[in-house]
């Protein structure tokens, strides 16, 4: 559609020039240049005559100048790819518009008017999947960040709120059933074959929140009643044929309202909840008010196509955007640089729920696993920002590690500081003060310092400041105990130099090795660059456990000696530092095997009798014991290093499991012949025996590749759940062996109609650890099921190769460019899942310098090429900056 012209006015003056070409680089956008909008919105009315091939949108604004803001005549309203056919204000035609690049601009000459815009999309053609557009013979919305100027002219940004209601209409036959945000207010039949329905959403709300979807859906309902005794009627759509795998949706989303409920005294404010699922989704779910979008892969589930995992993943996503009713929603956020506002505060929310829901340890131990290994190399990276951001060129790129995870992870320290109950009194009095509000970070930390009774002067400083802190840890023994000696740092990061303190609790244990009495708990905060600290010990052998429970996101460099860290795995009373002692012990090895060490034989010893402790161990559980068997991942040992050279990595790496395999391999053997007598249930013992026969295999297919092969087809075999079939057959991937292709060749003849459990075939060949992965890759998206069209089979391909080390770094450089080219591929039809392949890429200042090279040329490679897009530019500018 050609935007550059637009209609002329009746006196034939057209109201834009040929626009100019768009520049070399998007502009910065700053936080320190934040304005409020001059206009107020506050109601909004949207009629909508549906079809794939063509939806025409009439949207009223009422509109009124805001007291609070810098008086301007003119109205801007933005645009993306839209033609406006008719500008009315106050009903009547207005010449006094003009088109400024995408936006329209409106010239008023009163305090208060009604705007009238008609405009006319697409659906069927917009592969970006942000706005409106079409999937599978359904019209949906994604309007997060910036999508609602795809649909209509908006102030699209998330201070404008407004109130709206919204009608649908068209073919009964095409569209059966039509949703929006809010309570259904109205709905008919037309004589000609039509039907229409209108929603009504009472809560002022920012675009970015607005959801439309019609098509061709069913729904499993339910109701849930509220702790003040509303009755709220419940629905997740899906296609005809998958209403069968949402019973777990369901019970999760249930789970969630009362959760929320009772730890956090949220109830639900509408009448009606709706979810939908859409297998064409840039993202894994949207909190639109009342009607929550969700890609298919975060609602279906059944235990013949969904994993113990993915049923951790469907509860915990599920309740995430529930949250965000609250915690986004009610109050949302100022602009866009508030992001973690409501992003950091929802995961903590959500990590919470998953941890009353399951192991509280178990699931610590995950989420860490997440931080290090994409939030870490992120903070040490080019693209490296604090969880506020001082500026960008395009918002979808900080839907990041960083702003999610850290940003879960700072708050997580706030209520650390406070307690659990003065945390919640907190929240208390930022959801009372900001009700129906955009605020902004600094509103949630003032409400927590006034609601909890902290002083955070210096915890802003975690808003600020990009990196990860270390945290360096010296003991030494007193005559009245114990002195811990701490000093902190945070490295460099692109465009901060200078780093000042910020606050970090550190809870803290000494325990004494020689009698194994195990020490009481405090907490410890270091707000200084170097900090002492006396504990009280009367032992002989102190061992400091620090760090416990991660109750700080940051580095710990300590000098424990491998007796202290065996007593340390084997022994304390936290999860999460028995588990980080051994991490530390491995880590610790394999960092001086990379670096030539060849001699380094007593970290081997002392893991392998961790290991048989673990594996022996009957005080913990298989969920627990499952986490213990993890080593540390190649990306998060490259980490430990100034420069790194992944083949060595991946080597040491290898050589180490398949000697403890050799090591132990009646161990492994009985361990999953013991856990293959568990039931099928999902029990927290039953997930714990398929989640250690799988470990037991991936150490076995190191040190016996045969045994592991016979063992991995029979329990492939012998599966009835899907976590116990795809455990089965990511060993056999990765493994040159005659097992491999028939059970690959089952795995697709059995699935092959369901685009999930497709996307985890190609997904377990992009990762696996057989010799041809990256030729396999090659052969794979030539598939006739492959498409770089729909994100999930997207990312299920090349975004798991990109994670996969071994191949990813082929040191001829395959895999950058392979990398490289689906980029260059994918930018043109969604620039966002584009975008997203870059920081794999942006790694090459920390990777060895011929491999660095490669990189680094695959990036420039991508930045010459013509009309790149402003998602994919700035990654690649900052990759190489």
């Amino acid at each position: 559609m050609d935007i550059a012209r637009t209609p002329a006015t009746p006196d034939g003056n057209p109201h834009l020039a040929d626009a100019p070409p768009p520049p070399t680089q998007p502009p910065v956008i700053r936080r320190e240049d934040y304005r409020p909008f001059p206009w107020t919105v506050p109601q909004v009315r949207m009629d909508f005559r549906l079809g794939l091939a063509e939806t025409v949108v009439r949207t009223e604004l009422d509109v009124a100048r805001n007291p609070q803001a810098e008086g301007t005549p003119v109205l801007r309203l933005n645009g993306d790819g839209l033609t406006p056919l008719e500008v009315l204000v106050d009903g009547e035609p207005l010449n006094s518009w003009v088109m400024e690049g995408p936006d329209l601009l409106v010239t008023l000459p009163g305090d208060a008017h009604t705007i009238s815009i008609v405009t006319s999309i697409d659906p069927s053609a917009n592969s970006q999947l942000m706005g409106l557009y079409a999937s599978g013979g359904m019209l949906c919305t994604q309007c997060e960040a910036e999508g609602f100027r795809r649909i209509t002219f908006f102030p699209d940004r998330p201070d404008v709120l407004s109130i709206y209601r919204v009608r649908m209409r068209g073919p009964q036959a095409d569209f059966p059933v039509l949703l929006s945000n809010g309570d259904l207010v109205g709905e008919g039949t037309g004589e000609d074959g039509t039907h229409w329905a209108e929603w009504h959403d009472p809560w002022p709300k920012p675009s970015y929140l607005f959801a439309l979807v019609a098509g061709d859906l069913v729904a499993q309902r339910d109701s849930f009643i509220t702790m003040n005794g509303r009755e709220v009627q419940l629905a997740i759509y899906v296609r005809p044929g998958d209403e069968g795998r949402t019973d777990h949706a369901m019970q999760s989303l249930k789970r969630s309202m009362k959760w929320d409920e009772e730890v956090f005294g949220r109830e639900y404010d509408l009448g009606i909840f709706n979810i939908v699922a859409v297998s064409d989704f840039n993202m894994g779910a949207m909190e639109n008010k009342g009607l929550n979008v969700f890609n298919t892969k975060y609602v279906l589930a059944e235990p013949d196509t969904a994993t113990d995992g993915d049923y951790d993943a469907v509860e915990g996503v599920i309740a995430h955007e529930y949250f965000h009713n609250w915690s986004g929603n009610r109050v949302t956020c100022r602009d866009w640089f508030q992001l973690s506002l409501k992003e950091g505060f929802t995961v903590l929310r959500d990590q919470l729920f998953s941890q009353d829901m399951g192991s509280a340890a178990v699931k610590r131990i995950e989420d860490v696993r997440v931080l290090r290994s994409v939030q870490f190399p992120e903070d040490s990276g080019p693209l490296a920002h604090p969880i506020r951001p001082d500026s960008f060129r395009e918002i979808s790129n900080f839907y990041t590690a960083t702003v999610y995870n850290k940003g879960a992870e700072v708050i997580r320290m706030m209520r650390t500081l406070a307690g659990p109950a003065a945390f919640r009194a907190g929240c208390d009095l930022y959801f009372d003060r900001h009700d129906g509000e955009a605020a902004t970070c600094e509103d949630f930390v003032v409400a927590m310092e006034d609601g909890a009774g902290l002083d955070l002067t210096q915890f802003r400083r975690w808003y600020g400041q990009a990196g990860t802190p270390e945290v360096r840890v010296a003991v030494k023994a007193q005559a009245n105990g114990v002195e811990v000696e701490l000093a902190q740092a945070t490295p460099t990061t692109p465009g901060q130099d200078a780093k000042e303190p910020v606050p970090i609790p550190l809870r803290v244990a000494l325990h004494d090795r020689a009698s194994g009495e195990l020490g009481s708990e405090t907490l410890l905060l270091l707000t200084e660059g170097e900090q002492r600290f006396t504990l009280p010990h009367a032992g002989i052998a102190p061992v400091l456990s620090i760090n416990r429970g991660f109750s700080a996101p940051v580095v710990i460099r300590r000098a424990l000696s491998a007796e202290d860290l065996v007593f340390l795995a084997a022994q304390d009373d936290d999860p999460f530092a028995r588990y980080e002692a051994m991490q530390d012990l491995v880590v610790t090895h394999l960092l001086a095997a990379v670096q030539g060490d060849t001699g380094e034989q007593s970290g081997r010893a002392a893991i392998r009798q961790v290991l048989a402790a673990v594996l022996a161990d009957e005080g913990i559980d298989d969920l627990m014991r499952g986490e213990l068997l993890i080593l540390p991942g190649e990306t998060y040992l490259a980490e430990q290093l100034a420069v790194a050279d992944p083949g060595r990595i991946h080597e040491a790496r290898e050589a180490l499991k398949g000697w403890l395999a050799r090591e132990l391999e009646a161990e492994f053997v009985a361990l999953h012949a013991r856990a293959s007598g568990a039931d099928a249930g999902f029990t927290a013992a039953a997930k714990g025996a398929r989640k250690v026969k799988t470990q037991a295999l991936v150490f076995l297919a190191a040190g016996n590749p045969a045994l592991a092969a016979r063992m991995a087809a029979a329990q492939y075999d012998a599966a009835v759940t899907m976590t116990d079939r795809q455990g089965a057959l990511m060993v056999l991937a990765g493994l040159d062996t005659p097992e491999r292709t028939g059970k690959l060749l089952d795995f697709y003849q059995r699935h092959r109609d369901n685009a999930l459990v497709i996307d985890k075939w190609f997904a377990l060949q992009a990762q696996s650890l057989h010799p041809n992965t990256l030729s396999h890759v090659q052969a794979l998206a030539q598939h006739p099921d492959f498409t770089l069209r729909n994100p999930n089979r997207a990312r299920s391909l090349f975004m798991a190769f990109a994670g996969n080390p071994h191949a990813f770094h082929a040191s001829g450089g395959e895999g950058y460019r392979m990398v490289a080219d689906t980029i260059l591929a994918l930018d043109p039809i969604n620039p966002q899942t584009a975008a997203r392949f870059v920081p794999p890429l942006g790694r090459w200042r920390r990777i060895e310098p011929v491999r660095a090279g490669l990189m680094r040329a695959e990036l420039e490679r991508i930045a010459t090429a013509p009309s790149l897009s402003r998602d994919t530019f700035e990654q690649v500018s900052r990759s190489l900056g």
